[in-house]
């Protein structure tokens, strides 16, 4: 492109760049993309004003809890050049006022806006890797990707917005409905859940075999699947590790039900590899969004042990789906149970899963554990 007597930014053709037609307040630094400079500020809404120890000032904080947050949203140190912007400030200020005001202590606020900064970023590299994978065309000859990433951003950026504060918003009051509806105030961060891992077999020959494209595409066809049963049954992701999803629910019964369906889904996709499901019941400690503890690791490691195309729970696991009547403790019981329904003229009872005890064995770090194999009883849907 090449600027006219006039700098009107128009090209040989007399076509006007729509970048250059909205100018720009600063020009962008030594080794810096004049375009990306462009994009920032589309996006952030605003102009690069400060340094990190003017925004700090500004704000009213000291420059070490400026650090503190900025690097906890996961960027990076940026010296003293002049990068902030007024919303750069108007953050920094909103947090320190939280803390301030008692609402928050100063380590929580940190974790605030680490926990903030980690899920938004994955979501940002998403979003931009899925909207430029699309174009194979651009919507006039001779105009690159680059480019073409401008009209995007500036057509997306305002409905987008609106759907993470939407989407936000309702993830917001289910975990709000969940922690009013707590036993006490212990169980709002160490509470007994189930949990469940499930495991793509044989992942890693896979990946020596399949193109990388083919691997992207059949990583996020199990993932996408796995994301929507979880949610559908009553479930939730907890996170994806590329063969593996970790989910979690309030009750066995519901997890018990998301890891048969994600079996029996699964095994009549013929793209898909088997799967195999662990899950454990008990105490698990929640932190920004993740899990821990004892239950989490156990349901790991019979994820390790599980036959393929099957689901292992642990003794725990086992006892909730007996204690709930989600299960009978053995094939006889439930048949005496029916056999004494019937006697009284009463229904039989229903059991949604069957359970099968198998062999005693030792799981590294965790001493010995029985593992139970778990099915769906005939005619349960």
């Amino acid at each position: 492109m090449t600027v006219d007597d006039t700098g009107s930014g128009a090209d040989a053709d007399g076509r006007v760049d729509p970048l250059q037609e909205r100018g720009d307040a600063h020009a962008a630094g030594p080794g810096e993309d004049p375009l990306a400079l462009r994009l920032e500020q589309l996006i952030l809404g605003a102009e690069r004003r400060y340094t990190p120890f003017q925004a700090a000032r500004s704000a009213g904080v000291s420059m070490e809890l400026a650090s503190r947050f900025w690097r906890a949203m996961g960027f990076a140190d940026i010296g003293q050049a002049k990068a902030l912007t007024e919303a750069d400030v108007l953050a920094l200020r909103r947090l320190a006022g939280l803390v301030e005001a008692g609402l928050l202590s100063e380590a929580m606020a940190v974790q605030v806006a680490r926990s903030t900064g980690q899920t938004t970023a994955r979501l940002a590299e998403w979003q931009m890797d899925s909207f430029l994978e699309g174009l194979t065309e651009p919507p006039e000859p001779g105009m690159t990707r680059t480019e073409v990433t401008y009209p995007i951003v500036e057509l997306l950026l305002p409905e987008l917005e609106e759907f993470l504060v939407y989407v936000w918003r309702r993830q917001l009051a289910a975990s709000a409905g969940r922690v009013v509806q707590s036993a006490d105030d212990e169980e709002m961060v160490d509470r007994r859940l189930a949990v469940g891992f499930a495991d793509l077999v044989g992942f890693t020959r896979l990946t020596r075999r399949m193109e990388e494209e083919e691997l992207g595409e059949l990583v996020e066809a199990f993932e996408t699947t796995a994301a929507d049963l979880v949610a559908a049954r009553g479930g939730r992701l907890i996170k994806t590790l590329g063969d593996e999803v970790l989910y979690a629910a309030d009750d066995a019964g519901t997890a018990a039900d998301i890891a048969l369906r994600l079996v029996e889904t699964l095994s009549n996709d013929e793209t898909m590899p088997e799967l195999r499901v662990g899950m454990a019941f008990g105490t698990v400690t929640t932190r920004m969004g993740d899990v821990f503890g004892t239950t989490v690791n156990l349901a790991s490691r019979l994820t390790s042990i599980a036959p393929r195309d099957a689901v292992l729970v642990d003794s725990a696991f086992a006892e909730e789906l007996i204690r709930t009547g989600e299960a009978p403790a053995s094939e006889a019981e439930a048949a005496e149970a029916a056999a004494a329904a019937e006697k009284e003229g009463e229904e039989p009872p229903t059991y949604r899963f069957a359970l099968q005890p198998m062999w005693q064995r030792p799981v590294r770090g965790l001493g010995v554990v029985e593992p139970w194999l778990l099915a769906r009883r005939d005619g349960q849907p």
